[in-house]
């Protein structure tokens, strides 16, 4: 048999760490016991336990420890650093523990670890015992105990001692700045973040990295463009551009500052990319609301050999949910399954969402009730789903559910938007005043923009559009866009054009090149037959140059997106579309339907109302469904703008007509439209 030397031998065990193969390490470790005296020198033993603890083999390191006779503060550290490296932090406090029984005081690498444990574990009185005993054995002065201890008083919350420690600390290195601007930036103090980035910077220090993604981190919640823009110059000045990490976080950068051409830019420029790079540029098109550009990345990344992951999966099935792409989620929903990643809490909430979001809410409960493990944005994504398909009953139920603490979670800022947007939705007045009064006394938030536009759009919403305005005046801060355009849409659907036109001139002063809100009022004033209104705001948007947002609606048939404007004929299949949008309109006002003629924006002949609404391009969308689709598919249609009544009431009377289930995604809701039936209840 060969001969091996003792270092020989530890070089094979430290081989056997870098390849992370047990086999290796355990061959090894035979190795050692047959050709080398029992038991092995110290060293050797260091090399196994480390080895073991490394491998996440803590009972084999454990094994070894105690039938090491000599063992030091190396044999402890090696098995505490390994625990805490594997995320086994409160076994790493316990051998520290034991370590310490022995009489055995940590060095400069066993309290790192020990620092990192109690602050993962969020325990601040060990952090702070920890810390005497740093004190207390003169370790702290070491620039990496110290930034340890100060990192562990970060995230335990401790912002005081945090910044007394740091102060204290007579040599601070990279590491120690960027572990201040990291926490401070977690922590929501993005301007302690920049300040501390700039006196580094005037002290001499040399970034690295780190420090650049964290300062772009800090600028991304500040949402401030300038600044990161500049320090992106000084990027490209000290050579980082060419680091993939600087290279993702500045994408990242760019799409949360809303940016997604420069975000694409530094995508298309980069040598070398990794996963993260098509994960965060995909995330910034989702959170720009282009989800088609989103989609379509998703399939690059995929040819280009990317793995599926938890975070690019999430973050295609929110893109699917945005455009209401319900078989291409299907499609991401069975990569998930093949990836065994359909478990993942992350991947989980992001299919009940978009399940919700595209209007299967069957699909949805199913990808809930599958979930191992629920957090609060499952749970907001369920109730939002309730919401979408007009299910208050169940939406409050989820709601109840988590208050009483099933789920040991509080409800939070989304959960409120979400079950107030319910009761808005359902006419739920007094169940909603009642979730309002109880955000701030119950749970301690401060209700926002989102809830008081909830709340006026409820009120108005059931007829109470005096209360909603009174309710606006108490308002504890300046009404939003979308509170006022919630009471300017309930002037419309009960005809208060006086109320509207005050809501109106101050949703003109908040944003005066919307052309929706203009819309709107002219749309009000017609329904309520002032016609010269409604025609000198339709002048006065010609005059200022405000253009109408063109409606659209489509619907998607084998993989093909076909889209359809108002009165639209350019479709290759308009002939057969005309006549089966006739064929159906006869049928149906045999069982009794009238067209709406109220709705139509124009002053006209009632006979030319009539025509004007029968060919909304939500019509045209369904014909060709009728036409496109095998008898008994259901047909779902998107519409960008807000289903109009006589359309509602059409596709009503075309579910029992042709025995199909129609469902109808707006910019406002769904519409499941069965048997002659709408999931809204008539109430929208």
């Amino acid at each position: 048999m060969t001969y091996l030397s003792a270092n020989s031998l530890g070089l094979l065990v430290e081989d056997a760490i870098a390849r992370r193969s047990s086999r290796l390490g355990r061959v090894v470790h035979a190795k050692i016991v047959r050709t080398l005296d029992s038991p092995p020198p110290p060293f050797l033993s260091n090399h196994l336990i480390n080895m073991y603890s490394k491998l996440d083999l803590q009972d084999s390191a454990r094994i070894v420890l105690r039938r090491t006779p000599a063992r030091n503060v190396v044999s402890w550290t090696a098995l505490v650093a390994g625990l805490v490296q594997n995320g086994h932090f409160s076994s790493a406090l316990f051998d520290f523990c034991n370590m310490r029984r022995e009489g055995i005081s940590p060095n400069d690498f066993t309290l790192p670890c020990a620092f990192k444990a109690s602050a993962s574990l969020r325990l601040p009185v060990t952090g702070k015992q920890l810390h005497a005993l740093s004190v207390k054995n003169g370790r702290i002065l070491d620039v990496f105990v110290g930034c340890s201890a100060f990192d562990m008083y970060s995230k335990t919350g401790l912002r005081v001692d945090a910044r007394k420690l740091f102060d204290e600390i007579p040599e601070r290195n990279s590491a120690t700045w960027n572990a201040f601007i990291s926490n401070a930036v977690a922590d929501g103090r993005s301007r302690d973040a920049i300040e501390a980035f700039i006196e580094f910077r005037r002290i001499g220090g040399d970034p690295n990295s780190i420090t650049f993604c964290a300062f772009l981190n800090a600028c991304s919640d500040r949402l401030s463009l300038e600044l990161g823009m500049q320090l992106h110059g000084f990027i490209l000045r000290s050579g980082f551009n060419t680091d993939v990490s600087v290279s993702n976080g500045l994408i990242d950068f760019y799409g949360k500052c809303e940016q997604i051409c420069c975000a694409e830019m530094v995508f298309t420029e980069m040598g070398t990319k990794n996963a993260v790079s098509w994960c965060s540029l995909l995330a910034a098109h989702v959170q720009n609301h282009e989800d088609e550009k989103a989609s379509v990345l998703f399939s690059r990344a995929r040819n280009e050999g990317i793995e599926p992951t938890d975070f690019l999966i999430s973050s295609a099935l929110s893109a699917c949910a945005g455009m209401a792409g319900l078989e291409l989620g299907r499609s991401i929903h069975a990569l998930a399954v093949k990836a065994c990643i359909e478990g993942n809490i992350f991947v989980g909430s992001a299919l009940v969402d978009m399940y919700g979001k595209c209007g299967s809410i069957e699909d949805a409960e199913w990808a809930f009730d599958e979930m191992p493990e629920k957090n609060l944005v499952t749970l907001n994504s369920l109730i939002g789903g309730y919401t979408h398909q007009g299910g208050i009953d169940s939406a409050i139920q989820i709601f109840d559910e988590i208050a009483s603490g099933i789920y040991k979670l509080t409800p939070n800022y989304l959960t409120f938007v979400s079950i107030l947007s319910a009761c808005s939705r359902a006419g739920a007045v007094d169940k909603g005043m009642e979730l309002f009064e109880s955000m701030k006394s119950r749970y301690g938030i401060d209700p926002g923009a989102e809830h008081y536009a909830c709340v006026v759009d409820m009120l108005g919403r059931a007829g109470m559009v005096e209360s909603a305005y009174e309710f606006i005046q108490k308002m504890p801060f300046q009404p939003t866009i979308s509170v006022w355009g919630a009471l300017l849409n309930a002037c419309r659907v009960y005809s208060k054009p006086q109320l509207g036109k005050v809501a109106a001139e101050n949703l003109f002063k908040l944003d005066p090149k919307d052309s929706g809100h203009h819309v709107l009022l002219s749309n009000l004033y017609a329904a309520t037959g002032r016609w010269a209104e409604a025609n000198a705001v339709r002048e006065e948007m010609k005059g200022v140059g405000i253009k109408k947002g063109a409606g659209y609606s489509w619907i998607t048939v084998k993989n093909q997106v076909h889209a359809f404007q108002a009165k639209d004929t350019s479709h290759r299949m308009n002939h057969e579309i005309q006549a089966r949008l006739a064929k159906l309109r006869m049928e149906m006002e045999a069982e009794g339907y009238k067209p709406d003629s109220k709705l139509s924006l124009y002053d006209l002949e009632e006979e030319e109302k009539a025509a004007e609404v029968a060919h909304h391009s939500e019509k045209l969308a369904l014909a060709f469904g009728l036409v496109a689709l095998p008898a008994g598919v259901p047909i779902r249609i998107t519409k960008n703008l807000r289903i109009c009544g006589d359309c509602h009431s059409f596709f009503k009377f075309a579910s029992k007509s042709v025995g199909r289930e129609i469902v109808v995604r707006d910019n406002n809701r769904f519409h499941r439209f069965r048997d002659g039936l709408c999931s809204c209840k008539d109430y929208w």
